[in-house]
């Protein structure tokens, strides 16, 4: 895992992870300086950067790729060979999936947990280190009612 932020994605009552645990740089190259962001700023900012790399990724899989024979008997141990040569576009507006995410946490679909200690208003100021850890923690509901 590269140096920077280490983020978790969990489902309550689950022992495994959503996907596995990822990280971004931090501080983020648009960083004003400040010593703190608000959650509203630093969610904003993981889903900037996580649309960013899916366009990436994206782009990547457009181009077709010589695999070695290792990577292609790697691949086939996950169970999926891939080249390249795909021209699958999925739009992605950040704009709009801040928005969604925002309102996800209003919601009450998924609470930020930063360095172990819940976090429950958007606009109050969190403190992130190049260490810390911060797991989206997704609530299930119980059904009926």
């Amino acid at each position: 895992m590269s140096a920077g932020v280490t983020l978790s994605a969990r489902a309550l009552g689950r022992k495994a992870p959503i996907v596995p645990d990822w990280s971004i740089p931090w501080p983020p190259e648009d960083a004003d300086g400040s010593e703190g962001l608000t959650l509203r700023e630093l969610i904003a900012r993981i889903v900037r950067t996580e649309v960013a790399a899916f366009h990436d990724r994206q782009n990547r899989r457009r181009f077709v790729r010589a695999l070695t024979e290792r990577q292609m008997d790697e691949a086939l141990a996950r169970g999926k060979v891939e080249s390249g040569g795909r021209d699958l576009v999925q739009k992605v507006d950040p704009d709009e999936a801040v928005a969604n995410a925002l309102q996800a946490f209003e919601d009450g679909l998924y609470l930020v947990i930063i360095d172990e200690q819940e976090q429950r208003e958007l606009d109050r100021q969190v403190f992130v280190t190049r260490d810390s850890h911060i797991v989206f923690l997704r609530l299930v509901f119980l059904a009926g009612g």
